[in-house]
Formats: C-alpha cells, structure tokens, sequence
C-alpha cells in the first residue's frame, strides 16, 4: 500500500463481507449439493477458497472446489502489456459440471472482460446448469452486460484510480484499498489485484 492509498475494507471487513456472501449463496441455492464453487486466478481463486469453506460450514455438506486461469481467453491481453507474456497458472477444474450451479468467484469486476473469459474457459471444461458471480468488489466502469450475483461492496471508481485487493495468503494482510492508477504498462496480464 502506498501513502496514498485509502483502506476501504480491512481484514475484519473483509471477513464479514465473505460470510456474508456465502449466506447469500446457500440462501440463494436451497440443496448445495448440486453447486461448484470456481475461483479466477489469482486472487479470486484465493476467495473462492474461503467462501468455499464458509459455504460448506452453512450448508454442512462439501461443495466441490476449482479455479481457473484466464490467461490465454483475455481478449485483450494484448493491450493490456504489449510484447509481454502473461502470468499462466494451472487450472483445477476435478468435477463435473453437468448439473451444477457455479458460482465464478472474482476480486474486482470492472469492465467485464475478466468474467467473459472465465466464463468461455469455464465451458470448454463442461456444460453447468447455471453460472452465478460473486466479486469481492464492483467498482463500476463495464464494457460488457456482465452483472454480479453477490457483490461484497460496491465502490464507485474514477478511470484515474485502481482498486488493489490484499489477502493474506498472498500479501501477509487482507484489505481493498483504493489509489491512483499506475501506469497501464504496469498492470498484470492475469488481471490480478483489479479485474479490467
């Protein structure tokens, strides 16, 4: 975090948002058994790891859990980082889809484009009866008629200003902040810390 970053969720707020959500999907989908909780690399799957064990807590059954990376679905990865290579992870995708609700689970949604490419990752794995999305952060600003399920806060966003999610797993700390824009050279091509 820089000195001019402003915390809007500190890891207390941001446990809460989570439970909160997972309320939400067991109470949106009555029988968890037919859900799939499915994380986007990196930071979304790292939520979708923690919903998924709140979700199986409510619920008191196991829901399946997977996560997938983007990368080479990004319609515009070119832009994004010209001449650069984006981050690959693997993608665990080990149950079948065919009758299942999955829930994308995501960082920051902003333009919509992150979600697009999940969702045609997601197909090529399988055919699930519904696709839900939960992001931890909407901050507005979309490019494609993609619409969250769950949102955790809702924080509207200037073009000049980037939303940065920490968690602990990855940043020794869990909060969203909200800064100025770094450059566009300097975004990450998996679409880590703030969706595009």
């Amino acid at each position: 975090m820089t000195q001019h970053d402003k915390i809007v969720l500190d890891g207390g707020d941001l446990q809460r948002t989570l439970v909160r959500i997972a309320h939400e999907i067991v109470e949106k989908n009555p029988g968890p058994n037919g859900l799939g909780l499915v994380g986007i690399h990196t930071r979304g799957a790292v939520l979708a790891s923690r919903l998924h064990t709140l979700v199986g807590e409510l619920s008191g059954s196991e829901v399946p859990l997977g996560d997938l990376d983007i990368s080479f679905y990004r319609d515009d990865i070119d832009a994004r980082q010209p001449g650069a290579q984006p981050v690959v992870h693997a993608s665990h995708l080990d149950f079948d889809l065919s009758g299942r609700t999955v829930i994308l689970v995501d960082d920051v949604l902003f333009t919509g484009r992150t979600v697009r490419a999940a969702i045609d990752a997601l197909f090529d794995y399988g055919r699930p009866d519904r696709v839900q999305l939960a992001v931890l952060v909407d901050r507005g600003h979309r490019e494609l008629p993609i619409r969250p399920d769950y949102v955790g806060k809702n924080l509207p966003t200037s073009g000049r200003e980037r939303v940065n999610v920490r968690v602990e797993e990855l940043d020794r700390v869990d909060e969203v902040t909200i800064g100025a824009a770094r450059k566009r050279a300097a975004v990450g091509a998996d679409g880590d810390e703030e969706e595009a």
